[in-house]
């Protein structure tokens, strides 16, 4: 399978919010924190489709997202903070107490059918 480095960039979203309350362990925030968003050029380059699965890996370790399409610059990603995200963080902060989130090289591999989760 082809692979493609880009930056990664986490962050909140207002869906995640509004999730809070129903809880970390919901189905629905699952969904929200395990989903990547990424340039629909990019997508077709790599052969990724709506929803396929693809393996996110920094030089810290590797997490497991669903691709979805969305409006951002080609070569980055963006995905909501959750427990993957933190698979792929490094233990940095610059003395700000929380791990750097933003311009991460990631390389993406699109997982074949048999792996998608």
């Amino acid at each position: 399978m082809a692979t493609k480095r880009f930056l990664m960039n986490a962050g909140r979203t207002s869906k995640q919010g509004q999730q809070i309350n129903i809880g970390k362990e919901s189905d629905e925030y699952r969904a929200i924190v395990q989903t990547v968003t990424m340039n629909p050029d990019d997508m077709r380059e790599l052969g990724i489709a709506e929803g396929q699965s693809v393996r996110a890996r920094s030089a810290f370790g590797e997490a497991i997202f669903q691709c979805k399409q969305g409006n951002v610059p080609q070569g980055m990603l963006f995905v909501p903070y959750g427990p993957p995200t933190c698979r792929l963080m490094g233990g940095g902060t610059d003395g700000t107490g929380m791990p750097l989130s933003k311009g991460w090289e990631v390389e993406i591999e699109p997982l074949p059918p048999q792996d998608r989760q």
